[in-house]
């Protein structure tokens, strides 16, 4: 058995999570537009609320500014509606004032009853142009900005892009003993400090077993320089059915209407379609075999028609559940799934796999979630 790479080496489950569709490109073959699987409210709520009645732990909730909804209002909609899931919500650092955005995460935070987990996403805003160390240098100071408005009495901070001196009584979250929880994906080496020094959980995208292990042990490195440790996560499709051959025919039947040069259009129009992420899912999938499989179970063929994670778990329940739980011997503490269509998949996934998993809530592991709200008074002041 090789050595956990996480935080939480004791741990024995794992936080098993579903995707949100609200960016739309849910389908069920990909590159084609079915209206019935169309991103909005109805379609997305409704899928959210089962995901949760089955059991998943976290759900992300993506952000583009193109084709989604948006996120944080995504979010708020969902917390009268659902009971024990945490929301995944993702922001793009750099698109709201620091202050308001830590005013705005605090209050989603109550009203999620500290069900809120954060992925800190760095890409370039819509009608911008940052090179990478830039926008990695931006998301530092938003996160330090956010943690102090979490945790300090006061906001004291002067940095490159931001120079503020607040009160933070308005901003303070549910959760306690830092906020919010901070998942992190990326691969540039700017990404990967920022990761090291101020997140919690660094998300993958999949590929081969042995690179995502060189992938852990470099972050763990990176993370011990700060005096820190790093949970790990892995982005992934699944498709999983009651015996292999119907699982791979499924995968295959995904990609059956697909249009080649269509694929690379979607591929090249999403807003990370230039980052080292992504170059590397298109190196893997060039790397595999004549049906896309890159190694046992790990089918790259998803990647023909979309920018991002680029491959899915593809096999019977058993193959997948050995899948995940080697991952989880490798150090992986949490996983967020999804399938096409996302609805469909979720169910198959919840009553063929996730019966057979021990699952947990990151947030309380790190004892982040509170039994009882804090009480933090509102600070006089004026009104407008």
């Amino acid at each position: 058995m090789t050595t956990p790479l996480c935080t939480s080496e004791a741990l024995t489950g794992a936080e098993i999570s579903w995707f949100a569709p609200i960016c739309d490109g849910d389908d069920d073959f990909l590159g084609t537009r079915n209206p019935n699987y169309k991103s909005n409210w109805d379609n997305t709520s409704a899928l959210v609320k089962e995901v949760d009645s089955y059991g998943f732990r976290n759900i992300l909730c993506p952000s583009s500014y193109q084709v989604g909804q948006d996120t944080l209002s995504f979010a708020a909609g969902l917390a009268p509606l659902t009971e024990q899931i945490n929301l995944l919500t993702a922001i793009r650092c750099g698109e709201v004032h620091p202050p308001m955005l830590a005013r705005a995460l605090a209050t989603l935070d109550h009203m999620l009853k500290g069900r809120l987990t954060i992925n800190i996403i760095s890409s370039n805003l819509p009608g911008t142009e940052l090179d990478s160390a830039a926008r990695y240098a931006r998301s530092r100071e938003v996160i330090q900005i956010l943690k102090q408005c979490w945790t300090q009495d006061f906001l004291d901070f002067k940095g490159e892009f931001y120079t503020l001196q607040l009160p933070t009584a308005p901003v303070k979250p549910y959760q306690q003993n830092g906020g919010p929880l901070l998942y992190f994906g990326g691969y540039s080496p700017a990404g990967l400090e920022l990761c090291a020094e101020h997140c919690d959980v660094y998300l993958m995208w999949p590929e081969t077993e042995d690179r995502l292990t060189a992938l852990m042990e470099n972050m763990r490195s990176k993370a011990a320089a700060y005096k820190r440790t790093v949970d790990f996560g892995l982005r992934v499709h699944v498709v999983v059915r009651e015996t292999e051959e119907e699982a791979r025919e499924y995968a295959a039947g995904l990609i059956s209407k697909l249009d080649l040069d269509l694929g690379t259009d979607i591929r090249n129009r999403a807003q990370d379609a230039k980052s080292l992420g992504v170059s590397r899912q298109s190196e893997m999938r060039k790397s595999a075999d004549a049906d896309f499989y890159v190694e046992p179970h790990l089918w790259t063929g998803i990647g023909l028609a979309r920018s991002g994670c680029g491959a899915a778990l593809v096999g019977n329940p058993e193959q997948i559940i050995a899948k995940i739980r080697k991952y989880q011997e490798m150090g992986i503490r949490s996983f967020i799934f999804s399938g096409y269509p996302h609805r469909q998949e979720a169910e198959y996934f919840a009553r063929l796999v996730l019966p057979h998993l021990e699952t947990v809530s990151l947030p309380q592991v790190y004892g982040r979630q509170p039994q009882n709200p804090p009480q933090t008074p509102l600070a006089a002041g004026p009104r407008y």
